[in-house]
């Protein structure tokens, strides 16, 4: 039986200890936002942070990870409000999103080491690729997520998830509520 935390609760995963971390992730936790990308460790799509550093959860395995702290992108923050996550969107570094996860995690811990990182330490410490080539606004990003942490700058963002359609309206007037059909 392999013990960790996982975005702060203690977690024991009754699995073959070889088991990659990511595969216990989402098959046994159902923190699905882990992505499984490539398997071999190229694409970072399954970063997850261990103990403060990103790693790629496809090459470490559950009994690597015993008695480790575990953080997923549903760990980082339950409301979406982590400066790089709100940064990745008012940058509109995301497009299909699959990689964005992994992309936030590795931003997440280079920014705890790193507050104030230029542009090659930024491109050196985010190994993770994005088929949609976002790498110019995910720069930007990183930069102003870094403002943002360091309180030099804050972001008017979307609502946190779980807001009714109504009141996301009433919090960003560009987003607008469904109207009710007539013709019913």
């Amino acid at each position: 039986m392999s013990r960790m935390t996982v975005n702060g609760r203690p977690v024991q995963f009754a699995m073959d200890p070889d088991t990659p971390l990511l595969w216990a992730l989402r098959d046994a936790a159902n923190l699905t936002g882990t992505k499984y990308g490539c398997g071999v460790g190229d694409c970072g799509a399954c970063m997850v942070l261990v103990d403060g550093q990103a790693l790629r959860s496809c090459l470490i395995t559950i009994a690597e990870a015993e008695g480790r702290f575990i953080t997923t992108i549903e760990g980082l923050s339950r409301d979406r409000s982590h400066p790089v996550q709100q940064a990745m969107v008012a940058e509109q570094a995301i497009q299909c999103g699959f990689c964005t996860p992994g992309i936030v995690m590795s931003a997440a811990a280079l920014l705890q080491g790193n507050p104030a990182p230029n542009d090659a330490e930024i491109k050196a410490a985010i190994p993770n690729f994005c088929r949609c080539g976002v790498y110019p606004r995910l720069v930007r990003a990183i930069e102003r997520a870094g403002r943002v942490a360091r309180r030099q700058e804050t972001i008017s963002a979307a609502p946190a998830p779980g807001i009714s359609e109504q009141d996301a309206a009433k919090a960003v007037p560009a987003m607008q509520a469904p109207q009710p059909d007539e013709d019913n």
